[in-house]
C-alpha cells in the first residue's frame, strides 16, 4: 500500500471520527436535560452564590450534570454566575438551560391593604430576596425619612398600591428607592394641587385615605365618605372615626390579627394619638395602605353638608348619612339595636 493511499485512508478514518463524534457531542449538548414534571419551573439564585453552588440548586431539575457541565464551561459560565430568578422549561438542552441561567426574569410583584409597615415588609419579603428585617430597616433609616419628608409613623404612605415589574434578587434599598420614585410619579402635579384643594398635603390625603378605605368596602359610596370626613375638618370637628379607634386598640395590645367587629363606648376613650374621638385632626400616620380608589375619593370627594354617617341596617355594606346630630341619632339607634338583636359582642 502506497504512502498515498494510507493518507487518504487515515484521512477518511479521522474525518468520519469526527464526524461521530461531532454527533455526539451535538445529541450532548442539544438533548433533553431536564428532569421536572412541570411545563416550567424558577430556579433562584441568591447574590453571591459561586458556581459550586449554582450545581447544587439545579441539581434537582437536571438530568445529566456532566452534559450540563460541558456546556456551561465552553460558555463561560462559571466565571459569570449571576444571581436572579431564572425559568427553565420542561424539554430544555444543556445549551437551553445556561443560556436560561442568564436570563433573569422579573416578579410581578403586587401589595396592598397592609395596616402596617411591618405587614407590609413581610409581604414584601415573601416576593423578593431581600428578606422583612433588611426591608423594615431601609424604610426606617433615619437619613432617608428625612430627605424625603416622611416619620416613622407615616412613611407608609410612600408605597402605591399597585403590580411592580421587578427583579427577584433586588436589595431592600433598591427597592425603597424604587418606591419613592413611583410615589412621586403618582403624585404628580394635577394630583398634588387636588389634595390642596382639600386643605392637604399628599401625605395627610394618603392618611384620610386609609381611613376612608377601612371605613367601607364600597368603592361607590368612598367619595361621599370622603366629604363627610373634609366637612368635619373644615369645622375643626374630631373625625370620630371608627376605624381609627380599632387599630389604636390593636397597636396598643401589639396584637393585629384580632377581629373587631364592634366598638363600644369605652373603647372610644382609649389613650391613642389614633384615637380621633379624643384628638382633632388627622392621626399621625396611616390606619392601612389604602388603594387608588380610596386615594380617588378623597382627591375627588362629594361635595355634600354631610357631618355623620353610620352602618346602615337595610343596605348591608353602605352607611346612612345625616347633616344634624338628631337626625343621625336615629340612624345610630337604628344599628344599635340592629347589632344588639344579632348578639355582636366584640
Amino acid at each position: 500500500m502506497n504512502l498515498k493511499k494510507i493518507i487518504t485512508i487515515a484521512s477518511v478514518v479521522l474525518i468520519s471520527g469526527l464526524i461521530i463524534y461531532g454527533f455526539i457531542l451535538a445529541r450532548q449538548i442539544f438533548a433533553d436535560n431536564t428532569k421536572f414534571e412541570q411545563n416550567e419551573v424558577f430556579v433562584y439564585v441568591p447574590t453571591g452564590t459561586n458556581y459550586e453552588e449554582v450545581k447544587k440548586i439545579i441539581e434537582p431539575f437536571v438530568k445529566n450534570r456532566d452534559r450540563f457541565e460541558m456546556v456551561a464551561n465552553k460558555r463561560s459560565y462559571p466565571e459569570n454566575v449571576k444571581p436572579g430568578r431564572f425559568l427553565f422549561t420542561k424539554g430544555m438542552n444543556s445549551y437551553d438551560l445556561v443560556k436560561a441561567l442568564r436570563m433573569n426574569i422579573p416578579v410581578n410583584l403586587a401589595f396592598n391593604n397592609q395596616e402596617r409597615l411591618e405587614n407590609f415588609a413581610g409581604r414584601v419579603g415573601s416576593q423578593i430576596e431581600a428578606d422583612s428585617l433588611s426591608l423594615l430597616a431601609s424604610f426606617k433609616d433615619s437619613i432617608f425619612l428625612k430627605e424625603n419628608g416622611f416619620t416613622e409613623e407615616n412613611v407608609l404612605v410612600m408605597f402605591i398600591p399597585n403590580t411592580y415589574e421587578i427583579y427577584w434578587n433586588t436589595s431592600a434599598e433598591k427597592f425603597r428607592d424604587k418606591m419613592i420614585k413611583e410615589y412621586r410619579n403618582f403624585w404628580n402635579k394635577e394630583r398634588t394641587e387636588k389634595a390642596a384643594e382639600q386643605g392637604l398635603t399628599p401625605i395627610e390625603a394618603t392618611i384620610l385615605a386609609s381611613i376612608v378605605h377601612k371605613e367601607s368596602v364600597k368603592k361607590d359610596e368612598r367619595p361621599r365618605i370622603a366629604g363627610a370626613y373634609l366637612n368635619r375638618l373644615r369645622l375643626q370637628m374630631p373625625l370620630q372615626a371608627d376605624p381609627t379607634v380599632i387599630y389604636a386598640i390593636k397597636k396598643n395590645s401589639n396584637d393585629f390579627d384580632q377581629v373587631i367587629k364592634r366598638v363600644f363606648y369605652k373603647d372610644l376613650l382609649i389613650k391613642s394619638p389614633y384615637n380621633t374621638y379624643v384628638n382633632l385632626g388627622l392621626p399621625p400616620g396611616p390606619i392601612a395602605m389604602p388603594d387608588i380608589t380610596a386615594l380617588d375619593a378623597v382627591l375627588n370627594p362629594e361635595k355634600n353638608n354631610f357631618i355623620y354617617f353610620c352602618a346602615s341596617v337595610d343596605r348591608f355594606g353602605y352607611h346612612e348619612f345625616a347633616a344634624t346630630l338628631a337626625e343621625h341619632n336615629k340612624n345610630a339607634k337604628k344599628y344599635s339595636d340592629w347589632i344588639n338583636s344579632q348578639g355582636v359582642k366584640r
